[in-house]
């Protein structure tokens, strides 16, 4: 069973950057995927960016490109997100996901196979 642990979130004014960790365990398995998504008050859990097992290919959601940075680290287990020139708007419980069975980078939740608690990003105007 994987767990994921995500840290990294707190309360930054509009400008400031964040960065996001999340940390797997219990793995015995390859992960061909890790992905972030976002919940905002209100709305559904939308796509936020993903990166594959090698790290050599990523994908973002408009909303976030240019701004964010996804990155992983297979040595640790941890998949990262860095966010630059926060707004207001980004303002949401951010998950991150594990993709554990072939496949390509996908924007979909229904395509990843665990997910974490989550982690509280609130950006101030």
């Amino acid at each position: 069973q994987v767990q994921l642990v995500e840290s990294g979130g707190g309360l930054v004014q509009a400008g400031g950057s964040l960065r996001l960790s999340c940390a797997a365990s219990g793995r015995t398995f390859r992960s061909y995927v890790m992905g972030w998504f976002r919940q905002a008050p209100g709305k559904e859990r939308e796509f936020a960016a993903a990166i594959n097992w090698s790290g050599g290919k990523t994908y973002y959601a408009d909303s976030v490109k240019g701004r964010f940075t996804i990155s992983r680290d297979n040595a640790k287990n941890t998949v990262y997100l860095q966010m630059n020139s926060l707004k207001p708007e980004d303002t949401a419980v951010y998950y991150c996901a594990d993709r554990t069975t072939y496949g390509f980078v996908s924007t979909s939740e229904k395509d990843y196979d665990y997910w974490g608690q989550g982690t509280q990003v609130t950006v101030s105007s």
